[in-house]
């Protein structure tokens, strides 16, 4: 199974642009763009059936809120899971937040040991940070090796008995480095079945097929906007036995069952996590989004991706000088490339290349340890997705090279 990458192209209205032509998107890692399925679910929901959901006890309140438990549904068979399971969240940042501080909040003290790895984004560190802060808890890095990948040679000695949480992502945003989860949490499952494991799946979700029964995490997190869909529109998936022993994140609306002048009782799973109206025409972009992925099917868009990486890392080691950040081969790599130039610092490269009608993203990619580990201030970065060609990766090549030619490289 393949698509044309042409074809794909010209569903995304921005990507056609009569006043912008030949726009060169290499940013969706940081966002992607949005298909005309998507925008068109969300502008017919608000022309014909937009109302609050579970609360009318009318025909257009019942249709709104049958939209949004369908994009529930379509969710959970995206990621093989309990619609019960999946929590709709703003972002995967909320979504992370939403368990440090419910489960952890409730469940660690002074002393245990949360484990994260050196290659996180910046909303898989600051809440276990800030949840150590309030708890006593102990934050401890897993170490990334010289070739960008995680050391997994002996986790005995990272792990402890003190050890009750481990967050690590699924692909690294800004190595492009995917980590072997299924091999780490039967690790960490074989040295303690009770250790509790949340996967940031934000850069995976859109580029690979994820199963939670294959997975097997405790939570996984993901965001809307980065895979075709809305903004302001995240998952949380969690284990259901965890989700109904944590207490609730945000409360008020519709996470409650009965309310009276001294008391609240919890809504089920869940709605105990979702207070207030939530985003409805976000979780129908999101739905019509992995519709859109599912045509074209998560194996060949991880095909063309794999050829894209192949493409791009072999045009990039053909510019003289450029450091390479990430692993050097297609193995477990996705379709992300950190680079340095030499004499040309990624902020100026960014400019010179948005001259050219060419977006990539520059500076510490919301990963400052990582580049701090790295030795480095700023890295450029180029990523493609499933709109994205070999004459794409062919405009970046010719752009750094105009810039390596203005700054006299």
């Amino acid at each position: 199974m393949s698509f044309d990458p042409q074809l794909v192209k010209k569903d995304f209205p921005i990507l056609n642009q009569p006043d912008n032509p030949g726009l060169v998107y290499l940013d969706s890692t940081a966002s992607s763009q949005k298909p005309q399925s998507v925008i068109d679910a969300m502008s017919t929901l608000y022309r014909t059936s937009y109302a609050n959901v579970h609360r009318g006890i009318y025909q257009l309140s019942e249709k709104a809120s049958e939209a949004y438990e369908k994009a529930r549904a379509t969710v959970a068979r995206f990621i093989d899971a309990d619609p019960a399971e999946v929590i709709f969240t703003r972002n995967a940042t909320e979504s992370i937040n939403l368990v440090a501080y419910t489960w952890g909040n409730a469940n660690l003290k002074a002393g245990d040991e949360i484990i994260i790895t050196e290659m996180e984004h910046h909303a898989n560190i600051v809440p276990w940070q800030q949840l150590a802060l309030r708890t006593g808890a102990i934050l401890k890095w897993w170490p990334v090796t010289a070739d960008y990948r995680l050391d997994l040679a002996d986790l005995s000695k990272l792990f402890s008995p003190k050890t009750k949480l481990v967050a690590c992502t699924h692909m690294s945003n800004v190595l492009g480095t995917v980590n072997p989860v299924v091999e780490i949490i039967a690790a960490i499952r074989n040295f303690n079945k009770d250790i509790v494991i949340l996967i940031d799946g934000a850069q995976s979700t859109p580029h690979l097929p994820v199963s939670m029964a294959s997975l097997k995490p405790d939570f996984f997190a993901f965001s809307s906007h980065k895979m075709l869909g809305p903004s302001g529109m995240g998952v949380l998936y969690g284990r259901r036995e965890l989700l109904e022993a944590m207490p609730p994140f945000l409360t008020g609306g519709d996470m409650i069952s009965r309310v009276t002048f001294t008391e609240a009782r919890w809504n089920e799973l869940p709605y105990k996590f979702e207070a207030g109206t939530p985003h409805i025409a976000g979780a129908v972009g999101l739905a019509a989004a992995i519709e859109y992925l599912e045509r074209l099917g998560m194996d060949a868009i991880a095909e063309h991706e794999h050829q894209l990486t192949e493409y791009g890392l072999r045009r990039l080691k053909e510019i003289p000088g450029l450091r390479l950040i990430g692993p050097a081969t297609t193995d477990a790599r996705g379709a992300i490339f950190s680079f340095m130039l030499p004499e040309v610092h990624p902020h100026d490269l960014a400019s010179i290349l948005d001259e050219q009608n060419i977006a990539i993203r520059a500076g510490h990619h919301c990963a400052q340890p990582l580049h701090q580990k790295l030795g480095l201030e700023a890295t450029a970065r180029a990523s493609v997705y499933v709109y994205n060609t070999t004459d794409d990766i062919d405009a970046l090549i010719v752009g750094i090279d105009k810039a390596l030619k203005l700054f006299g490289v």
